[in-house]
């Protein structure tokens, strides 16, 4: 018994069993040699050539300056973040996966050294590497390949454009551009295409110098199918690189018949000339209701007896326009604002408030519709705002950049064509805009303590737009130009309102995704509407969706119900892969499939004319216990690394406190000790 207390005594003291582990392998130097796309860059300077890090990376490795290293070490080359071979799979650069490696893989590791010019876009942060070398007492140097500050270049750094546009719709292509020259350039930016239909476009910049802006082209295509577009800028003679000087892909225009609801009360001007503008629209196809006060609805070419009351009925619409008419007898029913709330938030429609001096506006407080509302009415003027002079719709900065208020290419043309139109006599008496809106114009003279009177608001609700036209005398912009301007603007209204809507649809099925123009790594949302064969929607708790990325792996996909009875699920996935993705899915009971193509892009990871970026690499070595130094310095650095001392003895040790052997040891004497004790009889 005093044994087995002594030997619980010495546990106590966490005793451990330390042995040294010979080993006869010489320590081991890596070098790792960054073989990234940005490697390009032609920034060093090698007697009176010019030549790129790559080529002087290949020079040096071929060198003799790595002699003193092999001196009692085996000297490893390791290359990483070569172009992947998969063509669909993302450049990056991965720094600290290297390291990680080399680490996990020597176990007599006496250094590290990278040549690299720092560029790590891909991994963990190499800070978080550096720390474990750290632990080990394994220092890293680094050689910075290449200048440390900006080359004089310009460059087209982004171009953002839809996945598709409507034929008829306005389409905004953006681009971004930035420039490390040391003085502001006037620079000239180019838009064609290789449909001959389409005129190229040009705009004139300023952009200064060692910054960058942002701006677009407004792309109006003449006809439908799949051209080749290019954004270009010219060639400086002072910038080291031209391939990042254009642009070029592709986008497709869709003929697309849209279905429109127009819904008002009295044919008031408003109402003749919208109904007029739909139905000459070739892309539109129009349906209206005419609630006539103290009469039954209009009937006529394109009228509708009464409001579609279903689900079914009215799920065709992509937009929905709401003249001066409201909830009540003889009106619109608070089951027919459901519906219409259901139809904008799940089937991704529009909806257009158009209100009128009859104020009916009013009567959607406390419906559904109520939340819809991209402003507050005031409640104390059912009849408005009636003027004596003429005032204009004044566009706010937001509004002078958006699709539905470009009616010239040109942003100062257009502005002037926005004070030149024809002004209103009457507003709606709107009080301010909600959160969460955006304001495009304002009166031209009203204001209160919340300023300008908003007068064409948009908001998003759920997975649809909203519009709300303060005032029914757009009819005027008639004036002197017919149907012009007045056209133009509900046809951009109705094919920027439907745009998500037809991503791609089929009888009975929908299928939208967003992001729009997603790159690999994004997560990619999935919403699909689903009718069964009798034209219902589709009573399930989920539907399966297949997925098939460009490496042919194919991946299955849960898409959840949405409350809400409008046969809606969701659902989203992951891609690491660019290329065309394809989204299959089948009712093989209902009669319903449907296959769309989402293009995944690649993000432009690896970029040629960027600076090194030397704090990257000092801090790798700064952490460890290193040394950094430039590319010119090499052989400093190798004479610095001589000097490293040899990775001591592993030392092994079994810790014997924690051991189950020892506590199994000591379980034995106190059974011995305890069947002692009753053989004895001492229990």
């Amino acid at each position: 018994r005093f044994a087995i207390v002594l030997l619980i005594l010495f546990s106590l003291f966490k005793p451990e069993w330390v042995e040294t582990l010979e080993e006869d392998i010489k320590p081991v130097i890596a070098v790792l040699a960054d073989r990234s796309r940005s490697m390009e860059t032609r920034d060093i300077q090698t007697g009176e050539a010019m030549v790129t890090r790559s080529q002087w990376l290949k020079s040096a490795l071929g060198s003799e300056v790595w002699s003193p290293l092999l001196e009692g070490s085996e000297l490893r080359f390791v290359d990483f973040s070569a172009a992947p071979t998969n063509s669909m799979s993302i450049e990056g650069t991965n720094l600290s996966g290297p390291l990680e490696d080399v680490l996990k893989e020597n176990s007599r590791l006496r250094s590290v050294l990278v040549l690299s010019d720092g560029d790590w876009n891909m991994g963990v942060s190499p800070d978080l590497t550096a720390r474990k070398y750290r632990t080990r007492g394994v220092p890293v140097f680094s050689a910075v390949v290449g200048r440390d500050t900006p080359l004089p270049d310009l460059s087209i750094e982004e171009v953002r454009v839809p996945g598709f546009g409507l034929l008829g719709e306005q389409v905004a292509i953006g681009f971004r551009i930035k420039s490390t020259l040391p003085r502001d350039v006037e620079l000239p930016v180019e838009l064609v295409s290789n449909d001959s239909e389409d005129q190229p476009q040009s705009r004139s910049l300023t952009v200064p110098a060692f910054s960058e802006i942002q701006d677009s082209f407004l792309y109006y295509p003449e006809t439908d199918g799949s051209r080749d577009l290019k954004i270009s800028i010219p060639v400086f003679d002072e910038e080291i690189a031209a391939e990042n000087n254009f642009r070029e892909f592709t986008f497709s225009v869709r003929r697309e018949t849209l279905k429109v609801l127009v819904v008002d009360s009295l044919p008031r001007w408003e109402y003749r000339y919208l109904r007029n503008a739909l139905e000459r629209d070739p892309g539109v196809e129009m349906n209206c209701i005419l609630f006539h006060p103290g009469m039954g609805p209009g009937g006529g070419k394109h009228y509708l007896p009464a409001f579609p009351d279903t689900r079914e009925a009215l799920s065709p619409y992509d937009v929905i326009f709401l003249g001066d008419v409201g909830i009540g007898e003889g009106e619109l029913t608070l089951d027919d604002a459901g519906l219409i709330r259901g139809l904008v938030e799940q089937q991704a429609s529009g909806l257009v408030f158009v209100p009128g001096r009859r104020g009916r506006i009013l009567s959607f407080e406390g419906s559904p519709l109520e939340d819809l509302l991209p402003v507050q009415i005031d409640e104390t003027k059912p009849e408005g705002y009636p003027l004596q002079n003429e005032n204009p719709i004044n566009l706010t900065t937001q509004g002078s950049g958006h699709l539905l208020t470009r009616f010239e290419m040109d942003d100062q043309a257009n502005a002037r064509l926005w004070e030149n139109l024809p002004g209103f006599f009457w507003s709606a008496p709107v009080l301010k805009s909600r959160p969460g809106t955006d304001v495009l114009g304002v009166h031209g003279s009203l204001r209160n303590q919340w300023g300008r009177l908003p007068m064409l608001v948009t908001r998003t609700a759920g997975s649809g737009h909203v519009l709300f036209m303060g005032t029914d005398s757009a009819w005027r912009w008639r004036r002197g130009v017919e149907d012009k301007y007045h056209y133009r603007l509900w046809s951009q209204v109705v094919r920027w309102m439907a745009h998500r809507r037809n991503l791609s649809e089929k009888e009975g099925i929908r299928l939208s995704f967003s992001p729009e123009n997603p790159q690999a790594g994004d997560r990619v949302f999935l919403q699909a509407s689903v009718l069964n064969r009798a034209g219902f929607p589709l009573e399930a708790d989920t539907v399966q969706a297949r997925l098939t990325t460009p490496d042919g792996t194919i991946q299955q996909l849960k898409l959840q119900r949405v409350e809400g009875g409008w046969g809606v699920f969701e659902g989203d996935f992951i891609s690491t892969l660019h290329g065309d993705h394809t989204v299959s899915m089948d009712f093989p009971a209902q009669g319903r499939s449907l296959e769309t193509t989402i293009e995944i892009r690649s993000p432009v990871l690896e970029k040629i004319g960027q600076p090194a970026r030397r704090r990257v690499l000092a801090s790798l070595a700064d952490t460890t216990g290193g040394m950094t130094a430039t590319f010119t310095e090499l052989d400093k650095l190798v004479e610095t690394m001589t000097a490293v001392p040899e990775p001591e003895e592993e030392l092994r040790r079994t810790r014997l406190w924690a051991h189950p052997l020892w506590g199994g040891f000591l379980l034995l004497l106190l059974s011995v000790y305890w069947i002692g004790r009753k053989l004895s009889g001492m229990v």
